[in-house]
């Protein structure tokens, strides 16, 4: 019997049989958990580079976001930062005056009044804050993606998901209130990466749970799930930017706790509707099991760390859209005023989520289009597809910075970038969930969930040092590069299609015989 067979034979369902649009109302449940957990999660990141460059990390620059907030900053006051930066390291002397040099003519020239001394001290503080900011984006981000691994341990072997999904919840909420207080930022960030280990893989696997391996809606579940997760990653810039340019960084930050505090009562509200979680097995019945797992199963975890290998590079690229790409947006795009509110910079990472809701429905026609035509990609091809839009995508900054040089430039420039940036995702994210929830073997589903999301901190941790270059080289040679990495990942996992579908099978269905 396959491992999709054993799991079709076992497979409950949800609870309650209530559906809505065709799909168990369970599904809207974890959608709207997901949503507003994202809500808190992306509202937090989009604030966190410019909160360490504008103000925590410099005494001598107050930017936009922060708004009426308008006191110095003092790193010393922050717990742990003098360990941190001496981990950091210091950046080179060619670097800093590499990345000071622009900047001071930009400075000087959006304020004629400055002077050359001082011009340059708020430069120099804001070259180094940058690098070091940049690596913690890194490391925070890495590590947000890197803890749902031993989170999927923990929920398969002793709290089981549901409880798991309670107690990230609760650490997330207590974390975005931390960050209220300077002082306690690296605490706060401890406690998020924390919740967010505890709560992401055991959300994701409670999808598949409501559906057998081989139900045709599955897929499209997937979709749904992962436009939830953009709406909230949507609305959170507008509200917690927003708060944090009219008044102040902890606004912005607490309405980030308010979205997680909302996510995780819609789940506690919404347990009736969930697939029952299978009991874990007892010593004695592990032992009866053998424990481990078949031969195929081995094969299919193996297949699936050669994706998340090949995804490491994917999110490096990919996730300069917060780090780099909202550099850009802050330091040399024009943003316009509406009705006399300046429309700040965060709300640039409102247009990725946006694009996602907009064209996720439409992808999906098309992949429907064309299994009808019996031309539709396997699902590694699909991710093939999606690392080369990624690299490809980078052209347009590559252009727009020679254009812009060292002044600040239209809109355009990052939001077509950005645009084709997320069709590449929407090419990529959703379908590996969906195979991971197909392929992993039942009793460890969470941990390899895990796993994969693990690619994501490795990714994330590379994009942090990928993105102190952004401020050494000339803009279109750090746009270059990574349009390089992005188009040699596809060629990779194109290289590696043929064989991971041998190991995968009929796993890696296309849609038309799904």
């Amino acid at each position: 019997m396959s491992h999709t067979d054993a799991v079709a034979d076992s497979f409950e369902g949800p609870t309650s049989k209530a559906t809505f649009l065709g799909h168990p109302v369970g599904l809207f449940v974890l959608f709207f958990a997901e949503m507003w957990e994202r809500f808190s999660y992306y509202g937090m990141r989009g604030l966190l580079k410019l909160y360490m460059v504008n103000y925590l990390f410099v005494t001598v620059r107050q930017g936009l976001q922060g708004g009426l907030f308008d006191e110095s900053g003092n790193p010393e006051g922050v717990l742990g930062w003098p360990f941190i930066r001496n981990l950091l390291g210091t950046s080179s002397v060619a670097d800093v005056q590499a990345c000071v040099v622009p900047k001071v003519t930009a400075l000087m020239g959006a304020d004629p009044t400055l002077l050359v001394d001082a011009a340059t001290k708020i430069a120099e503080q804001t070259c180094i804050a940058s690098n070091h900011a940049s690596v913690l984006y890194g490391w925070y981000t890495s590590l947000v993606y890197a803890t749902p691994f031993f989170g999927g341990i923990i929920a398969d072997r002793w709290l089981g998901q549901r409880k798991s999904v309670v107690v990230g919840g609760l650490l997330m909420a207590l974390g975005h209130f931390v960050m209220a207080s300077e002082s306690s930022f690296f605490l706060a960030l401890v406690l998020l990466i924390l919740g967010n280990g505890a709560f992401k893989p055991n959300v994701s696997t409670q999808v598949g749970a409501l559906y057998a391996p081989e139900d045709p809606r599955r897929d499209g579940a997937f979709t749904i799930f992962y436009m939830g997760i953009n709406l909230g990653a949507f609305i959170c810039n507008l509200v917690c930017g927003t708060l944090a340019a009219v008044y102040g960084w902890h606004y912005g930050f607490a309405a980030a706790g308010v979205g997680m505090v909302l996510g995780l009562l819609v789940y506690l509200w919404g347990q009736s509707y969930l697939s029952p979680e299978k009991p874990r097995p007892t010593p004695a019945q592990k032992q009866h099991d053998g424990g481990g797992l078949t031969g195929d199963e081995w094969k299919a975890v193996g297949a699936l760390a050669v994706l998340c290998l090949l995804n490491v590079v994917f999110w490096a690229v990919y996730e300069q859209q917060g780090n780099t790409m909202q550099t850009w947006a802050d330091e040399q795009t024009v943003w316009p005023v509406i009705a006399g509110f300046q429309i700040p910079s965060t709300w640039y990472q409102s247009f990725n989520p946006l694009i996602i809701v907009l064209f996720a429905p439409l992808l999906d026609m098309f992949w429907q289009w064309q299994a009808k035509r019996g031309t539709a990609p396997s699902s590694v091809s699909k991710m093939a597809i999606g690392s080369l839009i990624l690299g490809l995508s980078f052209i347009v900054m590559i252009i727009g910075a020679q254009i812009v040089g060292g002044g600040k430039g239209s809109l355009f420039w990052p939001l077509a970038c950005t645009f084709l940036v997320t069709i590449g995702e929407l090419y990529l994210s959703p379908i590996g969930l969906s195979l991971v929830t197909k392929v992993s073997p039942a009793k460890i589903i969470s941990m390899v969930m895990g796993l994969w999301l693990g690619s994501s901190a490795l990714g994330n941790l590379l994009s942090g040092y990928i993105g102190i270059y952004y401020t050494v080289w000339e803009k279109w040679q750090f746009f270059l590069f990574l349009t390089v990495l992005g188009v040699g990942n596809a060629l990779a996992m194109w290289a590696f299609n043929a064989p991971l579908r041998k190991i995968i099978g009929h796993h890696d269905v296309k849609p038309e015989a799904a």
